[in-house]
Protein backbone atom coordinates (compact mmCIF):
# COMPACT_ATOMS: atom_id res chain seq x y z
CA UNK A 1 0.00 0.00 0.00
CA UNK A 2 2.86 2.13 0.79
CA UNK A 3 4.63 1.68 -2.57
CA UNK A 4 1.55 2.09 -4.51
CA UNK A 5 0.21 4.98 -2.77
CA UNK A 6 4.13 6.58 -3.50
CA UNK A 7 3.93 6.14 -6.63
CA UNK A 8 0.31 7.50 -7.59
CA UNK A 9 0.82 10.23 -5.79
CA UNK A 10 3.96 10.95 -7.87
CA UNK A 11 3.12 10.41 -11.30
CA UNK A 12 -0.50 11.55 -11.16
CA UNK A 13 -0.48 14.17 -8.19
CA UNK A 14 2.65 15.91 -7.43
CA UNK A 15 6.44 14.64 -7.36
CA UNK A 16 5.81 16.55 -3.75
CA UNK A 17 4.53 12.68 -2.23
CA UNK A 18 4.91 13.49 1.36
CA UNK A 19 4.23 18.00 1.67
CA UNK A 20 3.79 17.44 5.62
CA UNK A 21 6.57 15.61 5.90
CA UNK A 22 9.89 17.49 7.25
CA UNK A 23 11.59 17.08 3.54
CA UNK A 24 10.80 16.78 0.14
CA UNK A 25 11.63 13.20 -1.24
CA UNK A 26 11.83 11.79 -4.50
CA UNK A 27 11.97 8.35 -3.41
CA UNK A 28 11.15 6.29 -0.67
CA UNK A 29 12.51 6.65 3.04
CA UNK A 30 12.23 4.51 6.37
CA UNK A 31 10.72 7.52 7.37
CA UNK A 32 8.24 7.97 4.98
CA UNK A 33 7.43 4.54 5.09
CA UNK A 34 6.79 4.45 8.55
CA UNK A 35 4.51 7.96 8.42
CA UNK A 36 2.28 5.68 5.87
CA UNK A 37 1.65 2.72 7.68
CA UNK A 38 1.14 4.47 10.93
CA UNK A 39 -1.60 6.34 8.90
CA UNK A 40 -2.55 3.24 7.06
CA UNK A 41 -2.99 1.40 10.30
CA UNK A 42 -5.44 3.90 11.45
CA UNK A 43 -7.63 3.53 8.83
CA UNK A 44 -7.63 -0.35 9.38
CA UNK A 45 -8.22 -0.20 13.22
CA UNK A 46 -11.20 2.37 12.49
CA UNK A 47 -12.32 -0.13 9.57
CA UNK A 48 -11.13 -3.28 11.48
CA UNK A 49 -13.77 -1.45 14.89
CA UNK A 50 -17.13 -1.13 12.31
CA UNK A 51 -16.58 -4.74 11.12
CA UNK A 52 -16.51 -6.20 14.85
CA UNK A 53 -19.19 -3.66 15.77
CA UNK A 54 -21.36 -5.00 13.41
CA UNK A 55 -20.80 -8.52 13.33
CA UNK A 56 -21.07 -8.12 17.53
CA UNK A 57 -25.12 -6.14 16.53
CA UNK A 58 -25.77 -9.09 14.12
CA UNK A 59 -24.57 -12.20 16.44
CA UNK A 60 -26.22 -10.19 19.63
CA UNK A 61 -29.45 -9.93 17.76
CA UNK A 62 -29.50 -14.03 16.55
CA UNK A 63 -28.79 -15.17 20.10
CA UNK A 64 -31.81 -12.36 21.26
CA UNK A 65 -34.05 -13.49 18.70
CA UNK A 66 -33.40 -17.39 19.65
CA UNK A 67 -33.76 -16.53 23.04
CA UNK A 68 -36.86 -15.27 22.62
CA UNK A 69 -38.02 -17.89 20.91
CA UNK A 70 -36.73 -20.37 23.30
CA UNK A 71 -38.81 -18.67 25.87
CA UNK A 72 -41.77 -18.17 23.78
CA UNK A 73 -41.74 -22.43 23.56
CA UNK A 74 -40.90 -22.81 27.05
CA UNK A 75 -44.19 -20.09 27.43
CA UNK A 76 -46.56 -22.24 25.56
CA UNK A 77 -45.00 -25.78 26.93
CA UNK A 78 -46.09 -24.23 30.24
CA UNK A 79 -49.25 -23.23 29.49
CA UNK A 80 -50.21 -26.37 27.96
CA UNK A 81 -49.72 -28.59 31.05
CA UNK A 82 -52.95 -28.47 32.66
CA UNK A 83 -53.83 -31.32 34.63
CA UNK A 84 -55.66 -34.47 32.09
CA UNK A 85 -57.07 -35.79 35.26
CA UNK A 86 -59.66 -32.95 35.91
CA UNK A 87 -60.62 -33.61 32.48
CA UNK A 88 -60.87 -37.66 33.08
CA UNK A 89 -62.72 -36.82 36.13
CA UNK A 90 -65.37 -34.79 34.82
CA UNK A 91 -65.76 -36.81 31.98
CA UNK A 92 -66.40 -39.66 34.37
CA UNK A 93 -68.84 -37.37 36.27
CA UNK A 94 -70.49 -36.25 33.24
CA UNK A 95 -71.11 -40.48 32.16
CA UNK A 96 -72.27 -40.92 35.53
CA UNK A 97 -75.13 -37.89 35.22
CA UNK A 98 -76.04 -39.33 31.77
CA UNK A 99 -76.23 -42.91 33.38
CA UNK A 100 -78.85 -40.97 35.86
CA UNK A 101 -80.27 -38.97 32.99
CA UNK A 102 -80.02 -36.11 35.28
CA UNK A 103 -80.88 -32.91 34.06
CA UNK A 104 -77.54 -31.54 34.70
CA UNK A 105 -75.75 -33.26 32.36
CA UNK A 106 -76.21 -30.81 28.99
CA UNK A 107 -74.80 -28.14 31.34
CA UNK A 108 -72.21 -29.51 32.36
CA UNK A 109 -70.90 -30.42 28.53
CA UNK A 110 -71.95 -26.90 27.59
CA UNK A 111 -69.17 -25.59 30.87
CA UNK A 112 -66.70 -28.62 29.47
CA UNK A 113 -66.73 -27.54 26.15
CA UNK A 114 -66.36 -24.23 26.35
CA UNK A 115 -63.42 -24.02 28.94
CA UNK A 116 -61.64 -26.54 26.78
CA UNK A 117 -62.85 -24.06 23.42
CA UNK A 118 -60.95 -21.42 25.84
CA UNK A 119 -58.04 -23.50 26.48
CA UNK A 120 -57.01 -24.76 22.88
CA UNK A 121 -57.94 -22.16 20.74
CA UNK A 122 -57.76 -18.82 23.17
CA UNK A 123 -54.42 -18.70 24.87
CA UNK A 124 -52.00 -18.51 22.17
CA UNK A 125 -51.80 -14.95 22.45
CA UNK A 126 -49.04 -13.60 25.28
CA UNK A 127 -52.33 -11.83 27.10
CA UNK A 128 -55.46 -12.92 27.45
CA UNK A 129 -58.65 -10.29 28.61
CA UNK A 130 -59.15 -10.66 32.52
CA UNK A 131 -62.43 -10.76 31.53
CA UNK A 132 -62.09 -14.07 29.81
CA UNK A 133 -59.64 -14.95 32.10
CA UNK A 134 -62.53 -15.05 35.01
CA UNK A 135 -65.21 -16.54 32.84
CA UNK A 136 -63.02 -19.22 32.04
CA UNK A 137 -62.30 -19.63 36.05
CA UNK A 138 -66.20 -19.74 36.20
CA UNK A 139 -66.60 -22.42 33.94
CA UNK A 140 -63.71 -24.58 35.85
CA UNK A 141 -65.79 -23.83 39.01
CA UNK A 142 -68.89 -25.29 37.34
CA UNK A 143 -67.09 -28.28 36.74
CA UNK A 144 -65.57 -28.96 40.21
CA UNK A 145 -69.29 -27.95 42.07
CA UNK A 146 -70.57 -31.08 40.11
CA UNK A 147 -67.75 -33.07 40.90
CA UNK A 148 -67.98 -32.40 44.72
CA UNK A 149 -71.37 -31.86 45.13
CA UNK A 150 -72.65 -30.42 48.45
CA UNK A 151 -68.96 -31.68 50.04
CA UNK A 152 -67.48 -28.19 48.39
CA UNK A 153 -68.24 -24.51 49.19
CA UNK A 154 -67.02 -22.07 47.31
CA UNK A 155 -66.98 -18.30 47.66
CA UNK A 156 -65.99 -16.22 44.81
CA UNK A 157 -65.85 -12.32 45.22
CA UNK A 158 -64.81 -9.48 42.09
CA UNK A 159 -64.50 -5.85 42.75
CA UNK A 160 -63.01 -2.85 41.34
CA UNK A 161 -63.27 -2.77 37.21
CA UNK A 162 -61.85 -5.88 34.44
CA UNK A 163 -62.68 -3.37 31.63
CA UNK A 164 -59.76 -3.37 29.42
CA UNK A 165 -57.56 -5.09 31.97
CA UNK A 166 -55.15 -7.94 30.54
CA UNK A 167 -53.47 -10.66 32.00
CA UNK A 168 -51.30 -13.81 30.86
CA UNK A 169 -53.80 -16.55 29.80
CA UNK A 170 -54.79 -19.66 32.38
CA UNK A 171 -52.27 -17.99 34.74
CA UNK A 172 -55.05 -17.50 37.58
CA UNK A 173 -56.50 -21.12 36.62
CA UNK A 174 -53.12 -22.48 37.46
CA UNK A 175 -53.74 -21.24 41.48
CA UNK A 176 -57.34 -22.39 41.37
CA UNK A 177 -56.96 -26.06 39.93
CA UNK A 178 -53.56 -26.49 42.75
CA UNK A 179 -55.93 -25.44 45.57
CA UNK A 180 -58.03 -27.80 44.27
CA UNK A 181 -55.83 -30.20 43.93
CA UNK A 182 -54.45 -30.50 47.12
CA UNK A 183 -57.10 -28.61 49.39
CA UNK A 184 -60.70 -30.34 48.22
CA UNK A 185 -59.11 -33.63 46.75
CA UNK A 186 -57.02 -34.40 49.88
CA UNK A 187 -59.31 -33.93 52.64
CA UNK A 188 -62.29 -35.59 53.71
CA UNK A 189 -65.70 -33.54 54.76
CA UNK A 190 -66.51 -30.23 53.21
CA UNK A 191 -64.36 -28.41 51.71
CA UNK A 192 -64.43 -23.93 51.41
CA UNK A 193 -62.43 -22.23 49.08
CA UNK A 194 -62.28 -18.63 48.50
CA UNK A 195 -61.25 -16.46 46.22
CA UNK A 196 -60.99 -12.83 45.55
CA UNK A 197 -59.71 -10.47 42.55
CA UNK A 198 -59.76 -7.01 43.66
CA UNK A 199 -58.43 -4.34 40.68
CA UNK A 200 -56.93 -1.01 41.89
CA UNK A 201 -56.14 0.75 39.41
CA UNK A 202 -53.55 -0.78 37.23
CA UNK A 203 -53.03 -4.09 39.54
CA UNK A 204 -54.92 -6.98 40.09
CA UNK A 205 -54.67 -8.76 43.97
CA UNK A 206 -55.67 -11.78 43.80
CA UNK A 207 -55.74 -14.03 46.55
CA UNK A 208 -57.28 -17.74 46.53
CA UNK A 209 -57.32 -19.86 50.41
CA UNK A 210 -57.80 -23.48 50.61
CA UNK A 211 -57.27 -26.12 53.60
CA UNK A 212 -53.96 -27.88 53.79
CA UNK A 213 -54.02 -31.58 52.77
CA UNK A 214 -55.10 -33.71 55.93
CA UNK A 215 -52.01 -35.65 56.50
CA UNK A 216 -49.18 -33.92 53.77
CA UNK A 217 -47.71 -31.21 55.33
CA UNK A 218 -47.47 -27.73 52.52
CA UNK A 219 -44.43 -27.86 52.24
CA UNK A 220 -43.64 -30.91 51.18
CA UNK A 221 -47.00 -30.64 49.01
CA UNK A 222 -45.18 -28.42 46.45
CA UNK A 223 -42.32 -30.03 46.28
CA UNK A 224 -43.48 -32.76 45.02
CA UNK A 225 -46.15 -31.68 43.00
CA UNK A 226 -46.70 -32.42 39.14
CA UNK A 227 -47.94 -31.35 36.01
CA UNK A 228 -49.00 -27.63 36.25
CA UNK A 229 -48.00 -26.63 39.87
CA UNK A 230 -46.52 -23.53 41.57
CA UNK A 231 -43.07 -23.98 40.23
CA UNK A 232 -44.64 -23.81 36.79
CA UNK A 233 -46.41 -20.46 37.97
CA UNK A 234 -43.60 -19.08 39.17
CA UNK A 235 -41.63 -19.72 35.72
CA UNK A 236 -44.68 -18.21 33.62
CA UNK A 237 -44.50 -15.26 35.95
CA UNK A 238 -40.56 -14.87 35.46
CA UNK A 239 -40.53 -15.25 31.69
CA UNK A 240 -43.36 -13.18 30.58
CA UNK A 241 -43.62 -10.60 33.64
CA UNK A 242 -40.94 -8.24 34.97
CA UNK A 243 -39.79 -8.30 38.38
CA UNK A 244 -40.96 -5.26 39.36
CA UNK A 245 -44.83 -6.08 37.56
CA UNK A 246 -45.89 -8.91 40.22
CA UNK A 247 -45.22 -10.12 44.00
CA UNK A 248 -46.08 -13.43 44.88
CA UNK A 249 -46.53 -14.72 48.08
CA UNK A 250 -47.56 -18.10 50.06
CA UNK A 251 -48.72 -18.63 53.65
CA UNK A 252 -50.42 -20.91 56.04
CA UNK A 253 -52.50 -19.38 58.51
CA UNK A 254 -53.80 -20.47 62.27
CA UNK A 255 -56.63 -22.38 61.23
CA UNK A 256 -55.14 -24.72 58.67
CA UNK A 257 -55.68 -22.72 55.91
CA UNK A 258 -52.83 -21.96 52.98
CA UNK A 259 -53.25 -18.94 51.29
CA UNK A 260 -51.81 -17.72 47.93
CA UNK A 261 -51.62 -13.64 47.04
CA UNK A 262 -50.45 -12.41 43.84
CA UNK A 263 -50.43 -8.75 43.12
CA UNK A 264 -50.06 -8.47 39.29
CA UNK A 265 -49.83 -5.78 36.72
CA UNK A 266 -53.09 -6.14 34.27
CA UNK A 267 -52.67 -2.78 32.43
Amino acid sequence: MVIAKFNLTYFLVSQDVWPEGPEVIHSIKFNYVIDMMIGELYVITFVTAIKITLDFLKEHKRVTDLEKAQLETELLFLKTQISPHFFFNTLNNIYSLAVEKSNKTPKIILKLSELMRYLLYETKLKQQTLEKEILCIQNYLDLERVRHDELLEINMSISGSIQDKKIAPILLLSFVENAFKHGASKNIGKVKIDINFTIIEDFLYFTISNPLPAVTKHNKRFDHSSGIGIENVKKRLALGYHKDDYILEFKSSKNNMFIVKLKIKVS
